[in-house]
Order: structure tokens, then C-alpha cells, then sequence
């Protein structure tokens, strides 16, 4: 019989503090629910408004009536583009809690369009939220998770990215060029910092979306087709669903990831292997 230790408490995240970047809507959102489900004592999202229907109180004010959770959501408006507003935010997450347990870095800019016209103030938009703002998340950040961190159980960066960082999936008109290119930057970045930050009993991952329906994606999914041609040329005939994204971030985040550290996880049901259909000129 094998020894494992505490099997009933592998996929909690009981007594853990998270901050999850771009938390009020999307992906982040669905993080940020699967973390306070799973037993975390708080989850502080950002953004970078508070009001509106996206915002940060509108978020909050629905994850604090999940049914059964014991953690609370707190929300804390920043631009994680602006280096700035995030040495506000880890004064602010310093001083009210000490430490951090978990980072998922999730907020995230795109823009398309033909190659040639590209404004040059699209590439500075994508590359500082996408890449300087991750690494800048990541540096500022570190005393506080090496604070929270130990051999057994290290304190985690969960770097939201997209399979469009390994993948060529859109050129021509709607081309995102400089957003794959960022997106392959982060998963480049994850790998730098595990063997960096590792040490520190700090663990970095990467995880890959493909299509997941949302605000962000909705407009590129209409260009290729629209939903249903997306499922049908998609080896699983679906496209991504909450319990996608909330299932690989819990897991990494949990006792069971605790080993895991360096790695690309592809959430996209095998699209990535389905050469060519994702390029539409």
C-alpha cells in the first residue's frame, strides 16, 4: 500500500491567499471562484476599475455569496501594466496580510489586424501588459510568496498565457502577431523563473487556453466561423468551459502541483495538433 500523506487534502487550498490579475470577468473569474470553492481563506482580484458590470465590486459582491465557502473575496483596483500600481498593490497585500500564497498572473491585452498598418502603440499595449507587467508581477511579488513558501509546500506563479504562444494561429487581416509573440515570451518567462524562483520554494507554470468563449475571445471566434465551426474542427467538438480552467488551476495551486514546476499545460481539447485550421487568412 502506498504512504500518502493527507490524500483527502491534495486539491485544497484551505488557509491560502490569492491574488488573481484580471479577476473580475473571464478566466479570471472562474480562477478566483475554483480557489474560494476549494477551501482559500482570500482571493484579492484586480483590475483596473472598480465600477461597471465587469468591474471589481460587481466580482466581488458574487463571490462572496458562493454557497459553502469559508474565505472571503477582497478586490483592489491596478493596472498591472503600470509598474507603479503594482508596487501599490504588493505595500497594500503586504500590509494587510503579510504573505502570498498564490499568484495567477491572468490579466492580459490583445489587438489584430493586417501586418503592415500595425500601430506601433498596439505592440507597446500588448508586450508591457502581457510580458514586462508578468515579470514585473513576478519580481515584486517573490518576498512575499518566499515568505508564504516552504520545501513541501511552495508558494505559486500560475501564468495565464494562450496556445497561441506555440502556434501560429492567426495571420492576414485579423493577424495577432504580436500577441502570440507575448503569449510565447510568458511561456519562455515561466521556465526562466522556475529555475530561478524554485530555490526560493517558489513554483511557475504556465497555462495555455485555446478558445474559451469571453469577452476577449468572442470577436476572433466570430471572425473564424463562430462557435459551432470551432467545436466541430476541435478533436474534443467543444470549446472551453469553467470547470476547464478551474480544474488546472487547482490543481497546480494544491498539494498535488506542489512538484510540478517549469511546465506548459494546454487547455484547448488537442486543437493545437489540428494543423492549420485555426489560421484563417
Amino acid at each position: 500500500m502506498s504512504d500518502f500523506k493527507s490524500f483527502n487534502r491534495m486539491f485544497r487550498l484551505d488557509g491560502k491567499i490569492a491574488l488573481v490579475t484580471g479577476g473580475s470577468r473571464g478566466l479570471g473569474l472562474h480562477t478566483a471562484t475554483a480557489f474560494l470553492l476549494a477551501g482559500a481563506s482570500k482571493v484579492i482580484i484586480s483590475a483596473r476599475k472598480n465600477a461597471g458590470e465587469e468591474g471589481i465590486d460587481q466580482a466581488v459582491a458574487r463571490l462572496n455569496k458562493l454557497p459553502g465557502i469559508r474565505g472571503t473575496a477582497v478586490g483592489i483596483a491596478a493596472n498591472v501594466a503600470d509598474t507603479e500600481d503594482i508596487e501599490r498593490l504588493v505595500a497594500k497585500i503586504k500590509e494587510t496580510d503579510g504573505k502570498l500564497d498564490i499568484l495567477v498572473c491572468n490579466a492580459g491585452a490583445t489587438w489584430g489586424g493586417p501586418f503592415e498598418p500595425t500601430p506601433d502603440w498596439s505592440s507597446k499595449k500588448v508586450l508591457d501588459l502581457n510580458v514586462r507587467g508578468v515579470f514585473n508581477l513576478a519580481r515584486l511579488f517573490t518576498p512575499l510568496l518566499s515568505a508564504a513558501g516552504t520545501p513541501q509546500d511552495p508558494s505559486r506563479i500560475i501564468i495565464v498565457s494562450s496556445t497561441a504562444g506555440v502556434t501560429v494561429p492567426h495571420v492576414g487581416d485579423h493577424g495577432t502577431i504580436m500577441y502570440s509573440v507575448s503569449k510565447a515570451a510568458a511561456h519562455h518567462m515561466s521556465r526562466q523563473l522556475a529555475v530561478e524562483l524554485g530555490p526560493r520554494n517558489i513554483t511557475t507554470n504556465t497555462v495555455a487556453p485555446g478558445f474559451f468563449p469571453s469577452k476577449l475571445a468572442n470577436g476572433l471566434i466570430e471572425i473564424l466561423g463562430g462557435e459551432q465551426e470551432l467545436k466541430d474542427a476541435n478533436p474534443r467538438r467543444r470549446l472551453g468551459q469553467p470547470e476547464d480552467i478551474a480544474g488546472v488551476m487547482v490543481y497546480l495551486a494544491s498539494p498535488a502541483g506542489a512538484y510540478i514546476n517549469g511546465e506548459d499545460i494546454s487547455v484547448d481539447g488537442g486543437m493545437r495538433y489540428a494543423a492549420g485550421r485555426q489560421t484563417k487568412l
